[in-house]
């Protein structure tokens, strides 16, 4: 009797592990490898112990390779991930394909309309929200002081190309190692296209005419690319046609870029002391515009989470993703970073605080950056299509790698930049005759 009893409880006992076993979620999120995101990944701790019974798996990759996988995934229904980083451009397309969960279940305290208006609308189709903010961006200027006061230069807060062009080539000392001006040169929709497109608007360019004719063979597009090398080749680092955000990020972090002109997300990393040699020396200004465009390059971003459709968790999924991207978080990342790394550029709350404001000597110029961009005239002309630095159809993602790839060898001193624009004028028409764009 009491062997079986024994043996009974034993049985008991491998049922109930087998059971919690059973009980637990994993989930896979894959993420690009910026710092905010490493960041989450250290903090997840305050998740888990408040949810147990949650596993989490990181896939953390380059933006370009991220881009890649969670595409293929999702659109061919694989069901590899849980929750995916992607950001405004991907947001209200997938959405319209049925591919995301809406997140109109969120907890009452998680506050949606907490979020700065202008995220929430380019993550929302049909007012209905398909992603949460991680963090959010615009671009600026970011300059090193000393080097503009030692090289007699002043870099006013809503600065012309002329001003740009003028400081880079009087801060550039290649013989003690820092170039005047850093910008990326990687291939890619989202990498050298999203700067270049950016600096193409506030030439006065567009991407398409109202027939949806290509126009890289316009005066604009041919000011914009010729001035963007030869800024880079006179004034920029070496093997610049392989430097993304993050090569830039350490460039400026260790004192080699005269100015650098990016996202406002990165804003936080160059004035951190433990990570910058140059955190106490860096100012702040406004994307440039060419004389007499009324255009400051409209950049609009946010890294978002998202559920997947495909996901077999999506109520763990959706936990997850409003706590990473609560105001709890931020609280948390206040705590243990101080407010200074706070993720920027979704939350008006953040901006409203007092310590924020006292940490973040960029938190005005991030918002006003932020609310200025109308991404439905990302350009002064008129034009057939919405987005910012990039634009809204599904095809932008192969034509706008396919351009990014003509200018990254025309930067590398592979090709001219007349060759590089006839290149791209000729292939971006290609592709939207045969994606029925065109008469």
């Amino acid at each position: 009797m009491t062997r079986l009893t024994c043996t009974l409880l034993g049985a008991c006992a491998v049922g109930a592990l087998a059971s919690a076993a059973a009980a637990q979620t994993t989930l896979t999120i894959a993420t690009v490898n910026n710092g905010d995101m490493i960041r989450m990944q250290g903090l997840t701790e305050d998740f888990t112990a408040d949810h147990p019974d949650i596993e989490l798996e990181w896939v953390t990759l380059e933006e370009n390779v991220l881009r890649q996988r969670v595409t293929q995934d999702i659109a061919t229904n694989g069901g590899q991930f849980d929750v995916m980083t992607i950001g405004t451009y991907e947001v209200p397309i997938w959405a319209n394909q049925d591919w995301l969960l809406a997140l109109d279940d969120l907890p009452e305290d998680y506050d949606v309309d907490d979020l700065l208006p202008s995220v929430r609308t380019a993550l929302s189709v049909d007012d209905t929200l398909y992603a949460a903010p991680f963090y959010g961006e615009s671009a600026m200027v970011m300059y090193r002081t000393d080097l503009a006061d030692e090289a007699g230069v002043e870099i006013p807060d809503q600065p012309t190309w002329d001003d740009i062009m003028t400081a880079a080539e009087a801060m550039t000392d290649q013989d003690a190692g820092i170039y005047g001006i850093c910008l990326r040169g990687k291939p890619g929709w989202g990498e050298n296209m999203a700067f270049i497109t950016a600096m193409a608007n506030s030439y006065g360019a567009r991407w398409f005419d109202t027939d949806w004719q290509a126009q890289f063979d316009s005066e604009e597009w041919t000011s914009a690319v010729n001035d963007y090398l030869t800024m880079m080749n006179e004034y920029g680092p070496p093997g610049a046609s392989s430097n993304g955000f993050n090569e830039n990020l350490s460039l400026f972090q260790q004192g080699k870029c005269g100015m650098w002109i990016d996202a406002t997300v990165a804003a936080g990393f160059v004035t951190d002391p433990d990570d910058s040699t140059v955190a106490d020396s860096v100012g702040f200004a406004q994307f440039p515009n060419k004389d007499g465009v009324d255009n400051r390059g409209n950049w609009l971003w946010a890294w978002s989470l998202a559920v997947p459709a495909s996901s077999d968790a999506p109520e763990a999924a959706t936990e997850f993703v409003a706590w990473a991207t609560s105001q709890g978080y931020t609280q948390l990342v206040a705590e243990e970073e101080g407010w200074r790394a706070a993720p920027p550029g979704t939350r008006t709350s953040l901006y409203e605080n007092p310590e924020y404001q006292e940490a973040a000597p960029f938190a005005e110029m991030t918002l006003n950056s932020m609310s200025s961009v109308d991404t439905s005239a990302p350009s002064v002309q008129e034009i057939p299509y919405t987005g910012a630095q990039f634009v809204a159809i599904p095809e932008f993602q192969g034509i706008g790698t396919a351009v990014g790839q003509q200018f990254s060898a025309a930067l590398a001193g592979q090709t001219t930049a007349e060759q590089a624009l006839q290149n791209a004028q000729t292939s971006t028409n290609r592709e939207m005759e045969r994606a029925g764009y065109q008469d």
